[in-house]
């Protein structure tokens, strides 16, 4: 047993949860790791985060307490070793959007609306201004990690251009974004009402950004297919929400495709140097996403740098990536 698994059988041994039955969930992209503690009908969740392997639960402490003092659902924290990293939060259930639309398809205008009512409720928000922001600079240093690990050459045009575009078209960053706002991260309580019927999850790497951030997060999702009326219709409902002009259109594809430029390098990385090839059976997806996105007619100059700047993911280039 390794010290890690030592020090975390001592806290379940001296905590309220001791003799409780251990269920292993599934992991992140991320170095954490959670457990399902159980007891009859009772459940709690346990996350491990290493802080020798870099991770910090403090983020996630804060954040989970202004979600919930602003009228949100994000899990309370029920006890927390920062030191240590380990935190037990209150289990909000295990129907995931994700898990619930693969046996109930017909609910997805539901469960999306309800997650844009998320996102509407999160737009009035004053958020914590000590957070990072993503201006236009940052918005492309964020993509260098898509040179170094997806086209494994110099895409300084890229990036350049990317800036340039969010200088033009989402120079603003003004809104709270979780960042990782997307099916696999929401959880669905059918039996609670309001934004209550949406449990959140892995927001402690949060920021300010352009509005429309966690929007194209939600539409343009890298693990599951979004209808593109779907995405349609619920672009039309944020913006007559939170009151949206015009211009929300280019802002928002600009969003979706940084993000997703960033994601090919994200995906690259886990395969290349944590040992997760499966994420390279993902970027196909996240490749089809950014094209939707540079279709739009203000991106015509992003989208030809990118295209001159990155490989399509071919058989032969999405092999490479797996050496």
């Amino acid at each position: 047993m390794t010290e890690r698994a030592l020090l975390i059988d001592r806290f379940i041994a001296t905590s309220v949860w001791a003799g409780w039955q251990r269920m292993p969930l599934a992991g992140d992209a991320s170095a954490r790791r959670y457990l399902r503690l159980s007891q009859d009908t009772h459940s709690v969740i346990l996350m491990d985060a290493p802080p020798d392997n870099g991770e910090d639960t403090r983020p996630f402490a804060r954040m989970a307490d202004w979600l919930a003092s602003v009228g949100l659902c994000p899990p309370q924290v029920l006890t927390h070793d920062a030191d240590n990293g380990i935190m037990v939060l209150s289990d909000l259930g295990t129907d995931v959007f994700a898990r619930w639309l693969a046996r109930h398809p017909d609910d997805s205008g539901t469960l999306y609306t309800a997650a844009v009512d998320v996102l509407a409720q999160l737009h009035g928000q004053v958020a914590d201004q000590s957070l990072p922001r993503m201006t236009p600079q940052v918005a492309g240093d964020m993509v260098a990690i898509t040179g170094e690990f997806y086209a494994r050459a110099t895409v300084a045009d890229l990036i350049a251009e990317l800036r340039t575009h969010f200088e033009a078209h989402a120079p603003h960053a003004d809104t709270l974004a979780l960042r990782d706002f997307h099916a696999e991260n929401l959880i669905w309580r059918p039996d609670r009402g309001g934004t209550a019927r949406v449990g959140l999850l892995d927001f402690q790497d949060a920021f300010i950004a352009p509005a429309g951030y966690d929007l194209a997060s939600l539409l343009r999702d890298a693990r599951r297919d979004v209808d593109a009326g779907l995405a349609e219709r619920m672009t039309e409902y944020f913006m007559q929400a939170t009151g949206a002009g015009p211009a929300f259109r280019a802002q928002l594809a600009c969003l979706g495709a940084q993000r997703n430029l960033r994601i090919l390098g994200v995906f690259a990385r886990l395969a290349n140097t944590r040992g997760k090839p499966q994420y390279i059976d993902l970027i196909p997806r996240v490749w089809e996403n950014l094209l939707r996105d540079l279709a739009h007619p203000a991106l015509g100059r992003l989208r030809a740098a990118t295209l001159d700047c990155l490989p399509a993911p071919d058989a032969r280039h999405l092999q490479s990536l797996r050496a």
